[in-house]
């Protein structure tokens, strides 16, 4: 499935949060969206996932555009994974992951549902979880869990918003390589806002790297993270060691605005 973003705009009251974006997102890529602090890296994929509305632009998944396809066809297409969530689920970690049937079955499950549940649970490598109440959960194993709830919808594309965000190093790891693999062997896309550049530069096809509400640069991760652009950008001077020719590895070396 193939997601274009043309011309979106998006403003909270009078202040302006995305500006101009124009992108593309083939079958079977992975996209990292880069950047500090409210550069409107969430609030592109809210708008991607029709949770805003953008002022201006359109947005089309092949050539259809979002706004105008109902919300269960949207669901059955997109799948969308918070960074965080005040919303309590009172529920068991297993019925929590069944939502994401719901775009496919309304509000009966079957077999089959059953199972789909169980295979994304053993994936995602929480099948001991599956009785426990999503609100005893730590915030890590609930971010996995959204993110087999996102899986059981059967996307053609992921939206993950800072997946990794409360995770730790292994758990880190361990879900970038299981949606790289998701990617390759399932025919899905994926977009994802992440923080950590060197997970962006190892696990992404192409990176958007994005300043104030607009994209500065756009390509492979050699020709994105460069230390011209995590300069200009972050206001921060860094190494990057690219011995590969595809995947850099970024170390920060210093903040310009500490050492003026």
């Amino acid at each position: 499935m193939k997601l274009k973003v043309n011309n979106v705009e998006f403003s909270y009251s009078s202040t302006p949060i995305l500006k101009d974006i124009i992108m593309e997102l083939v079958p079977s890529e992975m996209l990292g969206i880069v950047g500090p602090n409210g550069a409107g890296k969430s609030t592109l994929i809210k708008c991607i996932d029709t949770i805003l509305k953008p002022r201006h632009g359109t947005i089309l998944l092949d050539e259809e555009e979002i706004l105008k396809m109902s919300k269960i066809k949207v669901a059955q297409k997109l799948g969308y994974v918070p960074q965080t969530t005040a919303r309590v689920f009172p529920t068991t970690v297993f019925d929590t992951v069944l939502m994401g049937r719901r775009p496919h079955i309304g509000w009966r499950s079957n077999k089959v549902d059953v199972k789909k549940v169980v295979n994304v649970l053993r994936l995602m490598e929480i099948e001991d979880l599956a009785m426990r109440e999503f609100n005893e959960l730590s915030g890590g194993q609930q971010q996995k869990v959204f993110i087999a709830r996102a899986l059981a919808q059967e996307p053609d594309v992921l939206l993950l918003d800072e997946p990794t965000s409360n995770l730790d190093i292994q758990h880190q790891l361990e879900v970038m390589e299981i949606i790289r693999n998701l990617v390759e062997t399932r025919s899905i896309s994926a977009i994802m806002a992440v923080h950590d550049l060197n997970l962006a530069s190892r696990y992404t096809d192409r990176v958007v790297i994005m300043k104030k509400g607009m994209i500065v640069d756009a390509g492979t991760p050699s020709n994105v993270l460069t230390p011209e652009n995590i300069k200009s950008v972050y206001n921060v001077e860094a190494e990057v060691i690219n011995s590969s020719g595809k995947n850099p590895y970024i170390i920060p070396v210093r903040s310009i605005r500490r050492n003026r």
